[in-house]
């Protein structure tokens, strides 16, 4: 009988602990680590050839254009050699954003002027005037300055560290006597007898675990450094934030009154005509009253016909304003009658725990019904989809279908329409539409329920 203290194989038996405790452990725990420790490497190596092949040479270019001012050949290379350098960092913001989900925003000034040309003296020193008085400009070059070592070691390191703890674990214990006397490996003595060649494959598997532990630590030292130096300022950022919410107002002003010029047309062309209409039927019907009743009667029921089709149409221009769904049961309701109207399925998601705030729930309602108005119109799909949840303090709507695909954001188009509706809220629209489809529209509003 075998004792409760003594270790899982030894009580159960060295096959099924292999099959119900060793193996889910490696296929679970064990095999996902080490292929992120291998994705990690390769990274790290793409780093760190960017860091010398790309860096370096940057560094170095931009330094000597600058040195060149005073001769004027810099003035025609240092817009280029600046361009470049924002590229590269541009690049590694890319980067954060796709390893590790770290966004860092843009923070160059917007440069005067789209005439530049390489090589043209006039629009080169305009752009060399630009480009230097812009704070960011300045660090990038220190973010060049420090990326140039810190990239290479940190890139390099977890590759390292796996290639050599691999030759500790396999290439040294098994040639061994083919090796020279003197041949040592990591930190111990000479490797000259199998026991010194035990030492090398323990300090080989401690040299590769460091290498599968580090990568993602050490390559995200390298995107917290890349974070703090590439980030806009607080000066930056809040100048930035206030030429948004110019540009936002801007456009609020400018959507109102578009607003405000469709209802005064759909009123004159519309329910004002037929009310007129209305009044001149019903004055003719008051003369041929007495000596023509059938007449007058014919223009009563016209007078009447009228008056209800002005109705009618008053109550669609009072829907487009505000609709009285929404107002009853919320952007849920709203949104579930919209879909039930559509000649194509829409699956909808909704998950509020309360509702938004009004403006933000009817700027929410009018994006998803624009957004599956184009879904009906331009993508020929069979069947169309509704999102919508609240968290992190912001309302989250995204639309999709599976039509053709081939969408853009065209500057006067609808989507570039709801985008800058929704930036007044302070609100992003992402458009995913790859030709072939599916495509997604994807929308956030800050909100508070």
């Amino acid at each position: 009988m075998r004792s409760t203290w003594w270790p899982a194989p030894l009580r159960t038996g060295l096959r099924p602990w292999l099959r119900t405790e060793l193996r889910p452990w490696l296929r679970t725990e064990l095999r996902p680590w080490l292929i992120t420790g291998m994705v990690t490497a390769r990274r790290g190596l793409a780093l760190a050839l960017l860091s010398q092949l790309g860096a370096v040479p940057l560094l170095s270019l931009t330094l000597v254009s600058l040195a060149l001012l005073v001769t004027g050949i810099g003035v025609l290379t240092l817009p280029i050699a600046l361009f470049a350098v924002r590229g590269l960092a541009d690049m590694h913001r890319r980067f954060a954003r796709e390893w590790w989900s770290v966004d860092i925003p843009t923070p160059y000034r917007a440069q005067q002027g789209e005439d530049f040309e390489p090589l043209d003296v006039p629009s080169s020193l305009r752009y060399c005037r630009s480009l230097l008085t812009d704070p960011a400009t300045w660090r990038d070059l220190l973010w060049l300055l420090i990326h140039a070592p810190a990239g290479l070691v940190l890139g390099l390191l977890p590759g390292w560290l796996i290639v050599y703890g691999i030759h500790g674990v396999v290439a040294t214990p098994l040639f061994w006597p083919l090796m020279r006397p003197d041949y040592g490996y990591g930190l111990i003595w000479p490797v000259h007898s199998p026991g010194m060649a035990a030492l090398a494959f323990v300090e080989g598997l401690v040299i590769l675990f460091l290498g599968f532990w580090s990568g993602t630590r050490l390559l995200r030292v390298h995107t917290r450094i890349t974070e703090r130096l590439l980030r806009p300022t607080e000066k930056a950022r809040l100048a930035r934030r206030v030429l948004h919410l110019t540009e936002t107002r801007s456009e609020a002003v400018d959507a109102q009154a578009a607003e405000l010029r469709r209802i005064e047309r759909d009123l004159h062309d519309g329910a004002q005509a037929r009310l007129v209409t209305v009044g001149l039927k019903l004055g003719l019907a008051e003369q041929l009253f007495t000596r023509n009743p059938d007449a007058a009667h014919k223009l009563l029921s016209d007078a009447r016909a009228a008056s209800s089709q002005a109705l009618a149409e008053l109550r669609d221009l009072v829907r487009g304003i505000h609709p009285p769904v929404l107002a009853e049961r919320g952007l849920d309701g709203a949104v579930r009658a919209l879909a039930l109207d559509l000649p194509v399925p829409v699956e909808v998601h909704i998950d509020l725990p309360a509702r938004p705030q009004a403006p933000v729930e009817s700027a929410g309602y009018f994006a998803v019904a624009e957004a599956l108005a184009n879904v009906v119109k331009h993508s020929g799909a069979t069947t169309a989809r509704v999102r919508i949840h609240h968290a992190d303090g912001r309302l989250h709507l995204a639309v999709g279908d599976n039509g053709g695909g081939g969408a853009l954001v065209q500057p006067g188009g609808g989507l570039d329409g709801m985008r800058r509706r929704l930036a007044t809220f302070d609100g992003t629209l992402d458009l995913n539409s790859p030709v072939g489809g599916p495509t997604t529209v994807t929308m956030e509003l800050p909100c508070a329920l």
